[in-house]
């Protein structure tokens, strides 16, 4: 393990309790941007405030290098009703950090303060804390704010922890990471009527089953085998009383895929099986169809570059290939459109039965705070060091 890890920011674990304690929905984040702008201006960074409404891009100079690099950090938290029983749980009742990004913040902010005590790099450090990865897709609304255009990267990098992976693992796969997420929303529209009286109305719970089934047999007839592609119905809503026919149906969906042309036939075969079963019933149908975060993906060249720097800096056994690509999604996904770069996973687990993330009781492991936070410091450091290593 790199030497760096050692004798580390001991103010680490406080900045995260801190963070912690004062967690904010996506684009409310002020006590949290407050707080990091704060931090790193007493760092001597020029600070840079209001992107994607509540961002903050922290930018430190040195040497006469024209080479940037990115990295960030998200720091929007959950609605949900923290039950981790910890003194430093929230003190915003029903929001909680449970996934973990006041731990990813704490260890970009580590890193901040490290790498200018030492100004061991020749270029541009540009550290991007993020709002809104949960639900608003703060990384574009930066990007629309022109993040790349004022902060321009060679590249861009990032991570999540991870809290089901063995402690100080890191997990790498090059191509699709995490996949496209899209939300559809099918209302079945008819007249109501009486239970009693079924041949006399038309029955939008039937037909909305029937949508149901129909659409399980996109992905298993539609999409070649060794494309992955998901449609679930999270949510099925519709009528009040046993005696009484509704006079509308609502399903919700969510909808993951890799490769755009799935995604494309995915949205076209959900509408036409919506619209088909709807009208086989003698009822309407109105499909509201949205795209999400796009797929993931990251370039070969950046990955290999990431997982030597990960092999020398924790050693090769520490350092996995991921077999599978992720279901879920990440709004990263956007920066990578944008500028070259690579995402990864870091294990974060404390016994063989941590709570997952986006649990009540999940808690983020604060040993790993100085291992991320020295990780930043070497790949700054190694992709600023005028070697041109990332080549």
């Amino acid at each position: 393990m790199t030497k760096q890890t050692t004798n580390f920011d001991a103010d680490l674990v406080a900045t995260r309790h801190h963070l912690h304690s004062i967690p904010e929905i996506g684009l409310s984040e002020f006590k949290t941007s407050d707080y990091v702008t704060s931090e790193l201006t007493a760092m001597g960074y020029e600070v840079t405030r209001g992107l994607g409404k509540t961002g903050v891009v922290a930018t430190l100079r040195n040497g006469t290098s024209s080479r940037c690099i990115g990295i960030r950090a998200d720091f929007d938290a959950l609605p949900i009703k923290e039950e981790t029983g910890a003194d430093y749980a929230s003190t915003h009742p029903g929001v909680m950090h449970a996934c973990g990004h006041d731990g990813h913040t704490a260890m970009l902010l580590g890193a901040a303060k490290r790498l200018a005590e030492r100004k061991q790099f020749d270029g541009t450090v540009h550290l991007i804390f993020q709002p809104a990865e949960e639900n608003f897709g703060g990384a574009k609304l930066m990007i629309e704010d022109g993040l790349f255009e004022r902060f321009p990267c060679d590249a861009v990098f990032g991570l999540h922890n991870d809290p089901d992976l063995p402690f100080g693992e890191f997990h790498f796969i090059d191509g699709p990471m995490m996949a496209a997420a899209d939300e559809c929303k099918i209302t079945v529209i008819g007249k109501g009527g009486h239970g009693a009286e079924p041949q006399s109305t038309p029955d939008p719970i039937v037909c909305g089953a029937s949508i149901i089934m129909a659409l399980q047999s996109i992905v298993a007839r539609n999409i070649h085998p060794m494309r992955q592609a998901v449609i679930t119905v999270g949510a099925f809503n519709s009528g009040i009383a046993s005696n009484v026919i509704p006079e509308r149906a609502e399903m919700s969906l969510t909808v993951r895929a890799f490769d755009p042309d799935v995604r494309d036939e995915l949205e076209t075969r959900i509408r036409q099986v919506a619209e088909g079963q709807a009208a086989s019933y003698g009822l309407k149908v109105a499909v509201d169809y949205e795209r999400g975060y796009p797929p993931m993906v990251n370039p070969r060249k950046e990955t290999d570059y990431m997982r030597s720097i990960a092999r020398r800096f924790a050693g090769g056994d520490k350092v996995k290939t991921m077999q599978d690509p992720i279901m879920g999604s990440e709004d990263f996904a956007y920066f990578l459109e944008e500028n070259p770069g690579c995402f990864f996973l870091l294990g974060t687990a404390k016994t063989d039965n941590d709570p997952p993330l986006h649990h009540p009781k999940y808690d983020f492991n604060d040993d790993v705070l100085p291992l991320g936070a020295a990780f930043w410091v070497d790949l700054a450091e190694d992709f600023l060091s005028g070697l041109d290593t990332a080549e």
